[in-house]
């Protein structure tokens, strides 16, 4: 009867702290290209972000696009962006956006959209990019 008891102390354990996972659809939306601009423009109070590193950035990026790369430290430059801001996140694939997106929500961001595929589906579906190069500062 005892052990009864700790497996089903177990499983309810392990059901709580699941319970408590946010999944990623209600901390982000992961938008095609088309709804990724559409819903950009749209928005009055969007800030446009490429979270690749500077070295991909300054080769070809989105018009009007901020570099915060991921791999910095995105928790500060949290800090210092409005929390009422619509964050539109991008990076070659897909993969640092979503990552980057997990890490806004955190900070209390809640209106948050990722690029599916990032700017390589974004170039491969004939959407413009500026190709001026950029020096670092």
């Amino acid at each position: 009867m005892k052990i009864f008891i700790v497996i089903i102390f177990n499983l309810l354990s392990c059901c709580s702290y699941l319970a408590a996972q946010v999944p990623d659809s209600l901390k982000f939306q992961s938008l095609t290209p088309d709804e990724f601009q559409k819903r950009y423009l749209a928005d009055k109070n969007a800030i446009l972000i490429d979270v690749r590193e500077f070295f991909e950035f300054r080769r070809t990026r989105i018009k009007n696009a901020v570099n915060i790369p991921s791999s910095g430290n995105l928790e500060l430059a949290a800090d210092t962006l409005d929390k009422n801001a619509s964050l539109f996140l991008y990076c070659y694939s897909g993969t640092r956006s979503r990552k980057a997106a997990r890490v806004f929500y955190d900070k209390g961001f809640s209106k948050l959209y990722s690029l599916d595929g990032g700017i390589t589906l974004w170039k491969k579906e004939g959407k413009r990019v500026d190709r001026r190069r950029i020096k670092k500062s």
